[in-house]
């Protein structure tokens, strides 16, 4: 399983990217954790906010569910205006769409009016976007049924070790998939001027899925704790847009 924030600094240079992002969390969860307030607390003036979530929004019932036109965009402008309050500048993207055909190879779209209230959000806030979603749903129907199996975590078994059994994921990227979603967020960085062109490399560049490394389990724990910021949840007002 490979996130596309963790291989961006294959296409970014020059600058430190952190990867903030935790499987697993709705805009609602990464806010009430106090994942958004250790980044508030460590953030610069001048930094770039890249903020993505939908993919988890979207799941009833177990206290991570959003609705697209309400608390969904109420956690987001919590992201952009904390930013935005610390000199920081904040990007929205949206979700790459999950991995979802009908019988006969057509692509369905599940995540829904999640995209569409984000970008509704960035336009009223004045917030740059970048719309992975909207290219994802070209990409994954370029690659179709069988195609898209090299770019999400589908293994046979025997494959990986982590997974002896196989197992087939239609949410969450393996490396191909994570390579080309970051390819396509720095360019669109690097196209609207979020930074300038010196701070981008490989953007036509075929990088090996074997380059991507992962944290070892301890440091990647240890990590995991230290990032929840000291301040209280901003869940109080949640239904407010």
């Amino acid at each position: 399983m490979t996130g596309w924030g963790q291989v961006l600094p294959f296409f970014v240079q020059g600058v430190e990217v952190v990867d903030a992002g935790l499987t697993g969390s709705s805009s609602r969860s990464f806010v009430e954790a106090g994942r958004l307030a250790w980044i508030l607390e460590n953030i610069a003036p001048g930094d770039v906010l890249l903020v993505s979530f939908g993919l988890i929004d979207m799941k009833p019932g177990d206290g991570r569910f959003t609705e697209p036109f309400g608390d969904y965009q109420w956690f987001l402008r919590q992201y952009a205006l904390g930013a935005r309050e610390r000199g920081a500048h904040p990007v929205f993207v949206t979700s790459h769409e999950r991995r979802a055909f009908d019988d006969h190879g057509n692509m369905r779209r599940p995540l829904g009016l999640y995209p569409t209230a984000m970008r509704e959000l960035a336009m009223s806030l004045s917030v740059q976007l970048i719309d992975l979603n909207e290219w994802s749903v070209a990409r994954w129907r370029q690659a179709g049924p069988e195609g898209t199996k090299e770019l999400f975590l589908h293994l046979e078994p025997g494959e990986h070790p982590n997974h002896p059994d196989g197992i087939a994921d239609n949410t969450h990227l393996r490396g191909h998939g994570a390579m080309e979603c970051a390819r396509f967020v720095a360019g669109e960085m690097c196209a609207k001027g979020l930074l300038t062109p010196e701070y981008f490399r490989n953007l036509d560049a075929r990088i090996p899925e074997a380059a991507v490394e992962f944290l070892d389990d301890d440091v990647f724990e240890q990590i995991t704790k230290e990032r929840v910021g000291g301040l209280a949840p901003m869940a109080g007002n949640a239904g407010l847009t």
